[in-house]
């Protein structure tokens, strides 16, 4: 009977669609509800995927960013001497000459004009710096703790000597500072006073240094950053800068003399500085002599602290510095 026939082809032809919908052979798990989720989106339905025991996973930074600059580049620009295994230095100065006179014929007694002469010693000092990390801290992390605690041995060491270059008392085993009553090379009587920072400050100091003959170029004015800010926004009556600053990290330029950012000096404008204490330094840099008589070593151990699993690290470096040229820098003091 072909009616009865076409029947049953019919539903062999529904089941076997049905059986490829449901059964699938070889179809990856999930993918059925995957279809559906499809074909729900298509119909611009909302889909809900609840998941259930997921372990979140936790990232990890593999570098460290770093802070600011603690360093003044002072260091690096004063005069470096190197006498490895030396114990101290002495540096000769020219303080001055002398001048001529008239004479007379056969003159027995004629003017003396001998130049005169000075000298700085710059002694050994011993500068250590350490520190100490976990063995947790080497092994665990994908960031290099340990070698960031290496470099800040360095950079510990060279913070104290660019602070002691300014500020170093001078006693036995210590810098002579350029603001240090023991910077003998430099007349007390031609440091200058200060109150405040106005339109003629900078040629005060410019023209104050030196000697009678000369207005001395290359030159540098060391100075607190907040001393600068004031250089910066000092306005004349028509609201027009005084002073043209051009800064580039911790140096720059105010209206073409250079200068240094260095924090260890007083700021003129912080009402918290008390008069007679010194605030800024100029002159040239190479005035001041940094001699060197070991090479930094940093050292790493993991003896010391064994038991606790710590690591040590422990940096020295033998270095001495002093003014060595007669009145190498005008110092200014608060007023």
């Amino acid at each position: 009977d072909k009616a009865e026939k076409r029947r049953r082809m019919a539903e062999d032809i529904q089941s076997g669609a049905e059986a490829r919908t449901i059964d699938k052979p070889g179809m990856p798990a999930g993918r059925e509800e995957a279809e559906k989720r499809g074909q729900a989106l298509k119909e611009k339905r909302s889909v809900t995927i609840a998941s259930t025991g997921v372990i979140l996973p936790n990232y990890q930074a593999n570098d460290l960013k770093p802070t600011f600059n603690e360093v003044s580049s002072l260091l690096d620009r004063v005069n470096v001497r190197v006498f490895n295994g030396g114990e101290s230095f002495k540096q000769s100065y020219v303080v001055g000459y002398g001048e001529g006179g008239y004479a007379t014929e056969n003159d027995a007694a004629p003017t003396t004009a001998e130049p005169t002469f000075g000298y700085a010693a710059v002694n050994k000092t011993k500068i250590v710096a350490y520190a100490e990390d976990s063995e947790e801290l080497v092994k665990l992390p994908g960031a290099d703790y340990d070698g960031e605690v290496q470099k800040g041995i360095r950079i510990a060491l060279r913070k104290k000597i660019t602070k002691e270059i300014l500020i170093g008392d001078g006693d036995t085993g210590h810098f002579v500072g350029i603001f240090d009553d023991g910077a003998t090379a430099i007349d007390a009587s031609t440091d200058k006073s200060i109150s405040e920072i106005d339109e003629t400050t900078l040629d005060e100091i410019v023209y104050s240094f030196g000697g009678d003959e000369d207005v001395e170029d290359m030159a540098v004015l060391i100075l607190n950053k907040k001393d600068l800010k004031a250089f910066a926004t000092l306005r004349d009556a028509d609201g027009k800068k005084v002073y043209e600053v051009k800064a580039k990290g911790n140096t720059g330029t105010i209206d073409g003399v250079p200068f240094i950012i260095n924090s260890n000096c007083k700021a003129v404008t912080a009402s918290t500085t008390a008069s007679g204490l010194y605030c800024m330094a100029y002159g040239p840099l190479s005035n001041y002599t940094m001699a060197v008589f070991s090479d930094i070593e940093i050292a790493r151990s993991t003896d010391y602290k064994f038991k606790e699993g710590m690591i040590a690290h422990r940096g020295v470096v033998f270095a001495g510095g002093n003014v060595t040229a007669k009145n190498g820098f005008l110092r200014v003091k608060k007023a």
